[in-house]
This record gives C-alpha cells, structure tokens and sequence, in this order.
C-alpha cells in the first residue's frame, strides 16, 4: 500500500504519495492531464533550478525576499538544477500551453525541499510557500518562456556547437589527408569528370561550418529574456529592476550574457526566436542527410557497389549474413535529420499559435526544439568519433573509375571540338576500349598528343 500525506490548495484536500515532493498542483494535473507518455526533457527541468535560483537572488536584491528564505530557495533551486529531483517532475508535454503546471511542479518541489531543510516536514508550505516565495514576482506566462530560452541557449552551447566544431574538424581533417586522391565526380548520379576525394569533404566540412555560423547567428535573441513580463507583459507584480537582477544572476551562474527583453510581451506572445532556431535545426538536419547519404553511396558495395570509401567496422553485423558491414551509424543521422525535419513543422505551427498577449503551445514547442539539438548533437559526435576518422579510400576502385571515355572527351574538347571528342567517347564505348585507344583509331590524335592533353590533375584542378 502507497503511503500518502494530505496536502491543501484553493480546492480542497489532495493525497500525494508521502516520498514525493511535488505539492497539490502537480497532482491535481496528474489526473488531469492523462495524456502521453512524452516527458519534458531534463535539461529544461535543470533550467527551472537555475530560473529559481536566479530569481530568488533576484527578489532578495529587489526587498522581496529576507536574506533567509532567499538562501533556502537557492539552495533547494541548486539541487533540481543538479539533477538530484528529476524523478520528481512527473508531468507529460501534454499539459496547458503556457507550462503553467510545470512552472508550478518547480515551485512545489523546491518549497517541499526548502521547508525539508529547514526542519519541516513536506507538504506544510511554511516558512517557504510554492507561490509567494519560490514564485515570488513571476507568472507562468513569462517564466515557462524564460526556461524555454535558459534550455535551448545551454544545449546549444554546451552541447549542439561543440558536436557541429567536432564533426566540421574531422571531416576537415580527411579532407587533407585526401586531397590528392582523385576520384570521378558524379553529376544526376552519373560520371562526370575527375575531382579528388578530398574535394567532397571539403563540402562536407563548409556545410557544417556554415550550420555553426547559423546557430550562433540566432543567440542574440535567444539571450534575449521575458522575465519580469509578468502578465501579459505587464510586468504586474514584479518591482522595478527585477528583471535586470534575474538576468545579472543567470549570466553569472552560467557564464552567458543573458539580458532583458526590452519587449517583455514579445517574448511570451510569441517564440520567433526559438522558431528560428528550430529552422537553423532544420538546414543542419538536411545537410547530415545529405553528407550521410554521400558517405553510405560511397562506400555501397564495396565490391559490388561505388566502393570509393571503406566503412570502418563499428562491431556490429546482418542477423542473416555473418561479417557483413552496415552503414549503421550514419544511417542512424538520417533518421535524426527526418526526425528533426518533422519536428520543426510542429515547431511552426507552435509558433504560430501566439493568440494576443500569449502563445499557448510552448511544452511542445520547446520539446520539440530540445529533441531536435540533442539528437543533432548526439550523431554529429557519434558520427566524428565513430566514422570519420575510420574511413579509407577504396583505391584500387578508384583507379578503375578515373579510366573512363567521358572524362577524356571533356579534357579534349576545348582542343579538338566536342563532335571529334563525341566520336571518341561513342567509338570507345562501342569497341569497349580507353578513349586513349578510341582516338589514336579514328587518327584523331597521336598516343603522344592525347597523353599531353588529358591530365588528370589538371583537370581536377580545373584547368585546361
């Protein structure tokens, strides 16, 4: 049997689990909102700490709060920022759009754990009280967006930009080890003319630099703040410079340059920032589509396939064909991309769902954009870690391919016009011989004069 303790709101008596330490509100929405199983992330519950910390501190600046209280919210803040009361945070996304009940399961638990610490069983709501103290010059309305911002600046900071620099430099770093290996380009997927291996992961490298160019673009609003927004941005309840001090503490428990919104309603009526984050998301999930789907053709086969890359073997097989040896890793980052393509559409529309003075769709709005930056971030390691570094070129492959009529014809048409270089190609390709051969046949050119003309090199680098 689950021992409970009885706790008091506005509406009567409530029973919570006695080992829990979320208060009357959090339960109430327990049973209300029955819907899902999709939690809010960790990382925006760590952020909740942090807000409360920071809005403590804030109060006590501002004459809101004693120096006592203050350091009791504090301390009890650190510890769900720490992580050590995720398992009390039990409520889906599928909760009211302004995160009311999150923002309220925040205030219960670090009231439960602030009146624990000083000496007072949970649930007594004394000396600490969940609203007027721990929530104390805040409204859900510009806290839950607060939080929003808090989350997504420090997963892409801690997390996103360092796995896009990893992934950028190691595809950076097989670039110049491949620089002179030549290798057909292919254009509508069929042969075009020499390029070197090192040449398309140079490509593969300016996309993900330009992915972290993109995102850091978007953090000056991201470090843009609506607390102190209050109600309908109002600012009703919250004393002047408040918002100042909260966004001074924040900065300085997370080395960021958090700041004002000098538009509180803006911030909570609408999330345009945080939507074009996602849309950031979006580019750099159909670059990892692209590169990925680049390196698995490349390496198909390889005996019977494009077999220019050799895969690195990540330990893993077929349930049927023992040794075989899947793209198994960069397969898993197209599916993140898709994965990230579709929630940026629910993005969007939580974007637009801004009514008046209030969007009403943020828990799945930021679920949405937390999930996208962590599965980014999470195969953007994984793949620089894993794969990059272990691919080699498939040479002898290679050197078969560069032996093709078209990649003469084009070196040979600016010297003898494209219908003699059309012959060539159409003659090698009927007596399955080298267009080397094919010209000296139809005595367009001398063995001596072709080999002077067709460079591989030069070609590749461009030149005539």
């Amino acid at each position: 049997m689950t021992m409970t303790r009885t706790e008091h709101d506005a509406f009567g008596p409530v029973d919570i689990p006695a080992d829990r330490y979320w208060g009357a509100q959090t339960q109430r929405a327990l049973a209300v909102f029955d819907i899902g199983t999709e939690r809010l992330p960790e990382c925006l519950i760590h952020a909740f700490g942090l807000h409360k910390m920071s809005a403590a501190v804030a109060n006590l600046q501002c004459g809101q709060l004693d120096a006592d209280m203050a350091q009791a919210i504090v301390a009890a803040a650190a510890e769900v920022r720490s992580g050590a009361f995720d398992a009390h945070f039990p409520l889906t996304i599928w909760q009211t759009g302004s995160g009311t009940q999150t923002n309220m399961n925040a205030n219960e638990v670090i009231a439960n754990r602030a009146n624990e610490r000083l000496g007072e069983p949970l649930g007594t709501k004394r000396p600490i009280h969940p609203n007027d103290h721990v929530n104390r010059s805040q409204s859900s309305n510009d806290s839950f967006p607060t939080v929003m911002h808090l989350s997504a600046v420090m997963e892409v900071e801690d997390r996103l930009l360092p796995a896009l620099t990893a992934l950028r430099d190691s595809l950076h770093a097989r670039a110049v080890a491949f620089a002179d290996i030549f290798k057909l380009a292919r254009t509508h997927l069929m042969d075009a003319v020499p390029t070197t291996l090192g040449r398309s992961f140079e490509g593969f490298a300016a996309q993900i630099g330009h992915g972290i160019e993109r995102v850091e673009a978007t953090m000056p609003r991201l470090l843009s703040l609506p607390q102190g927004g209050t109600a309908a941005g109002t600012g009703l309840n919250a004393p002047a410079g408040f918002a100042e001090a909260f966004c001074a503490e924040a900065s300085r428990l997370t080395g960021l340059p958090f700041r004002p919104n000098p538009c509180k309603v803006e911030g909570m009526a609408a999330h345009d920032a945080l939507l074009e984050l996602s849309g950031v998301l979006n580019v750099i999930a159909v670059s990892f589509i692209k590169i990925a789907n680049d390196l698995r053709w490349m390496s198909s086969g390889p005996h019977c396939g494009i077999g220019e890359l050799l895969m690195p073997d990540d330990g893993l097989t077929s349930s049927i064909m023992p040794g075989k040896r899947n793209p198994t890793i960069l397969e898993v980052m197209v599916q993140a991309g898709m994965q990230v393509a579709g929630n940026h559409v629910t993005v969007t529309m939580a974007g637009a769902s801004g009514s008046f003075e209030l969007n009403v769709a943020k828990p799945v709005l930021i679920h949405n954009v937390l999930q996208s930056i962590r599965v980014l971030a999470d195969s953007a390691r994984t793949v620089a870690e894993r794969v990059i570094p272990g691919l080699e070129p498939g040479r002898e492959r290679l050197a078969r391919q560069l032996d093709s009529p078209l990649l003469a014809a084009t070196a040979l048409n600016p010297h003898i016009g494209y219908d003699k270089a059309a012959r060539i190609v159409a003659y090698a390709k009927a007596h399955g011989m080298a267009a080397r051969e094919a010209a000296i046949a139809l005595e367009i050119l001398s063995g001596d004069e072709y080999d002077a003309l067709v460079d591989l090199a030069r070609m590749a680098r461009g030149g005539g």
